[in-house]
């Protein structure tokens, strides 16, 4: 089986109170059909399945930043020797103090 086996019988264990409905061309639901029968999983196991692996995969990718070993190095080194503060940014800091301040 899948490594989505942990994850369908997981989904199955949830209450499925809630409900999303779309409609797909008959090309497209021939094909997820096929691919259900190939997995051996019900059209909405598979259909829920899928969706969630896409979910996470798409939050993942937005979550996660991955760098270049010279990028890291740059990013890691600017944390460590921070650049001294320029005159718009000791403006911005005044401006911001004032405001607390008052």
């Amino acid at each position: 089986m899948s490594g989505n086996s942990a994850l369908a019988s997981t989904e199955k264990r949830r209450a499925r109170s809630s409900r999303l409905g779309f409609r797909v061309d008959v090309q497209t639901k021939k094909l997820v059909e096929r691919a259900a029968a190939l997995e051996r999983r019900s059209l909405t196991d598979f259909c829920l399945a899928a969706l969630t692996e896409a979910t996470q995969a798409t939050i993942s990718r937005h979550e996660t930043l991955l760098l270049s070993e010279r990028d890291r190095h740059v990013f890691f080194d600017a944390l460590v020797h921070p650049p001294k503060p320029n005159a718009r940014l000791r403006r911005a800091f005044r401006s911001a103090k004032e405001r607390i301040v008052s």
